[in-house]
């Protein structure tokens, strides 16, 4: 027994090693010709390569790639297992990308084994034409209500009285990046862009670059990637209607914003002021009922944004807030009472008024003599007008 415990684990042991050794004797080769492409789409880069020199053995050997790749100053590396000779992907040209490959061998033509070649690597950057100095400040664009987009921005810290601006754009499905032909301006200087018919733009990243012009000198580009569906501001809820549903209970309603975004797409942000004291809520629906804090609120006014909601987007920017309504009016324990005393002085002088007109329309009597020449005797009679 203890013989065939021996020879078990030496047995396994061998097994173990010659699997070790099987796997360190396959060898698989780098893809070859590793680059990262520009094709002038602002920042949409190519990541290319060739297949690797494979080993005759290895032939019909299905071959995968794993792709690592960031922008030189994150910490995070996106990782692609791919069969393709190419990858394509945005990336930040403000900063240089760098990125690195290597040859998987299928697991059939291993035995389940894990088998790779070493890594190869590239990186890429734009030239650094012009100084940080020069480069736009405090770049901002809105897409507002899923509509037109506004892009603004401020001229670089130091630059050229002759200084000037120019931006292009592109999204996947334009064949090329395009020029803003409708710049907003100051004194006869570019300072934002307003792009309007952005067809099937929604859901893709967007790629900005702003450059500019000097006689005087270079201007270095500054490079922009986001999501139009991120950054819409709707336009303001209107009509906002408040119902007074019995003593502390009121309803708040209000109309969705016109334009291209859907209802469910909306979230909102309701501010409730009652006399001195204020409250946020938020719903998803464009009405709201509360309750009041007291029975003896003398006024209560809301105002209401809107935003696009987590289900539409990942991000948004608040719309602006409506104008305040309020409702005014008191339904405390003595309200009826305030309520009844001038319905009663109406009605009293109603009814003075009533008698006065009648008294002045009562007929007055009027006095017939008639004299009785015979019997000489005076006598007269009421008679009515």
């Amino acid at each position: 027994m203890a013989f065939m415990e021996v020879d078990t684990r030496f047995l396994g042991l061998f097994l173990l090693c010659s699997i070790i050794g099987y796997s360190l004797e396959i060898k698989v080769n780098p893809p070859q010709d590793f680059e990262i492409m520009d094709p002038g789409l602002l920042g949409y880069l190519y990541l290319q390569w060739k297949p690797p020199v494979v080993i005759e053995k290895f032939k019909e050997c299905t071959l995968e790639y794993e792709l690592k790749y960031r922008n030189v100053d994150s910490d995070i590396w996106k990782t692609i297992i791919t069969r393709n000779l190419i990858y394509k992907d945005g990336f930040d040209l403000n900063k240089g990308v760098e990125g690195k490959i290597r040859t998987h061998l299928s697991e059939q033509c291993t035995n389940g084994s894990e088998v790779h070649s070493s890594w190869m690597e590239a990186s890429y950057r734009i030239s650094d034409a012009g100084s940080l100095e020069t480069r736009i400040q405090d770049m901002k664009c809105v897409y507002y209500n899923w509509q037109y987009l506004v892009c603004s921005w401020k001229p670089g810290k130091v630059v050229h009285s002759d200084t000037n601006y120019t931006m292009f754009f592109w999204y996947e499905g334009l064949d090329h990046a395009l020029q803003c032909t409708n710049y907003l301006q100051d004194n006869e200087k570019n300072v934002g862009c307003k792009l309007s018919n952005l067809e099937s733009s929604d859901y893709k990243d967007f790629f900005i670059c702003v450059n500019g012009s000097s006689k005087m000198e270079p201007i270095q580009a500054s490079y922009t990637i986001f999501q139009l569906q991120n950054i819409v501001k709707p336009l303001t809820p209107e009509f906002l209607h408040i119902t007074v549903e019995n003593s502390i209970e009121i309803r708040v309603k209000w109309s969705t914003p016109g334009g291209p975004i859907p209802p469910r797409c909306y979230t909102y942000e309701v501010v409730v002021r009652e006399d001195d004291f204020s409250w946020e809520s938020a719903t998803e629906k464009n009405d709201m009922k509360l309750k009041k804090r007291t029975n003896e609120s003398e006024e209560l006014c809301f105002f209401v944004r809107s935003k696009v909601n987590i289900y539409c987007a990942d991000d948004g920017i608040w719309s602006e807030w409506s104008e305040e309504e309020c409702w005014e009016g008191y339904t405390g324990p003595d309200s009826k009472v305030i309520f009844l005393v001038p319905i009663c002085l109406f009605f009293v002088f109603l009814l003075l008024l009533l008698c006065l007109i009648v008294e002045k329309e009562e007929p007055e009597p009027r006095l017939n003599f008639h004299m009785d020449l015979n019997k000489e005797v005076y006598s007269y009679e009421e008679t009515l007008c």
